[in-house]
């Protein structure tokens, strides 16, 4: 099938029109000679992978990368055109071999679909019976080397549909359906979804993610396990690049935090100041936090003040439904997981690491779902780059934090 389609693409491509797509194609070769640069990513992409280009439909400059072979993942970004910034992290060596790894590919990319929980007597990256070891921790190919097919595409969007099968820990069988849809969004839609009054002194470019799943058996039961949609996004990390969590004390004084998870950070890599956590991402050092759906808030970001870079993401949140936990370990309150994680990559113990990078993720809620019933999570993603005074406004309607107050935490 895979074959079959790749044939048809290379005729619609044709039929297109050759001298056009010569032109665009020796346009984008001129403009990929430095590393770093959406045009270097877009080059390297094409060349090892089938690659989907997305534009925003009332700007040129803001455009996105789609890999149907990733499981439709966003690979990169850019707000200036093939000679701006690319904002995801990219694994180039591992693409390049074409070797697939054993546990997991990390491929790399700003936002890929995964499936929840990760651990636990619900796991779907454990087989029953195993325990909780790095040596038996196996991602699942539906998300992680099968390619999705491309139900719909434009311009600015592109929609991918698979059915499947997949085991948990407990045995339970799941029949479903995955449906993925990536649309670029226009100024007037980023400024709507953040509440801004207008965007003005930066340059700008999003992305909504609707992603669903589809039971196709029997009811789902909590006591055989349910599946949950998990979106991870992964950036490039520099030294002056810090995590914004905002949380809310509406429904839980104390906040609930999870940031053992690699056992505990170091006070000088992470910072809890009134209702915002604040976390280092220069990928030098392993950690993880972990945000309940009591205290997370919609929104989360980071800031490279390096680069001038204001990353957000907003995701849907239901501060009151269950959500899987994914920690390797058996657990007493399976449905009590996070709805927000980040992430800052660093070496193992063994010296080894597969970035560096940091990651921002958002999880959905999850319910029992009766056949052909489903569950959606939506997420956006936003890049913006400009005068610290402009991204300043956004960081504070957005996250509640000034630019420089960032910037000072971990100095």
């Amino acid at each position: 099938m895979k074959a079959h389609y790749l044939v048809m693409l290379a005729a619609m491509m044709a039929a297109a029109g050759c001298s056009t797509n010569n032109k665009s194609d020796k346009l984008e070769t001129e403009q990929t000679q430095a590393a770093g640069t959406f045009g270097y990513d877009l080059a390297f992409l094409k060349k090892h992978k089938e690659t989907i280009v997305l534009t925003a439909p009332d700007n040129a400059d803001a455009r996105a990368l789609i890999n149907p072979a990733f499981q439709g993942r966003v690979m990169t970004s850019t707000a200036n055109g093939n000679a701006g910034n690319s904002y995801g992290w990219i694994n180039y060596k591992l693409i390049e071999s074409g070797v697939y790894q054993p546990h997991m590919n990390g491929f790399g990319g700003e936002e890929r679909f995964w499936l929840s929980p990760e651990g636990g007597q619900f796991s779907v990256y454990f087989k029953k019976g195993q325990t909780f070891d790095f040596e038996n921790w196996q991602t699942p190919a539906l998300i992680d080397t099968v390619a999705y097919k491309v139900a719909e595409s434009d311009a600015s969007s592109v929609k991918f549909q698979v059915d499947a099968m997949i085991e948990n820990y407990h045995g339970k069988t799941f029949v479903i359906g995955i449906s993925r849809e990536v649309q670029m969004l226009t100024k007037q839609n980023i400024a709507d979804l953040l509440d801004l009054p207008a965007l003005s002194g930066v340059k700008a470019v999003a992305y909504r993610s609707t992603n669903s799943i589809t039971n196709k058996d029997e009811e789902w039961k909590p006591e055989s396990g349910m599946l949950g949609i998990w979106l991870l996004g992964m950036f490039r990390p520099s030294d002056q690049t810090t995590i914004i969590a905002p949380f809310s004390k509406a429904l839980s004084e104390k906040p609930l935090i999870t940031n053992d998870y690699f056992g505990k950070i170091l006070a000088d890599r992470l910072v809890v100041k009134d209702s915002i956590l604040f976390l280092k991402a220069d990928g030098k050092y392993r950690s993880k936090i972990g945000i309940a759906p009591k205290s997370a808030r919609n929104v989360a970001g980071s800031y490279d003040a390096e680069k001038g870079m204001l990353t957000i993401i907003k995701f849907d949140l239901d501060p009151q439904g269950q959500y899987m936990k994914s920690t390797w370990e058996l657990h007493k309150d399976p449905y009590n997981g996070d709805a927000l994680n980040a992430y800052n990559d660093g070496k193992l113990a063994d010296g080894t690491q597969m970035g560096p990078f940091y990651e921002l993720e958002s999880n959905s809620s999850v319910r029992a779902l009766k056949e052909g019933e489903s569950i959606t999570h939506r997420q956006s993603t936003f890049h913006f780059e400009g005068e610290k005074a402009a991204l300043n406004v956004i960081a504070q309607k957005v996250l509640g934090v000034n630019i420089d107050q960032i910037g000072e935490v971990f100095k």
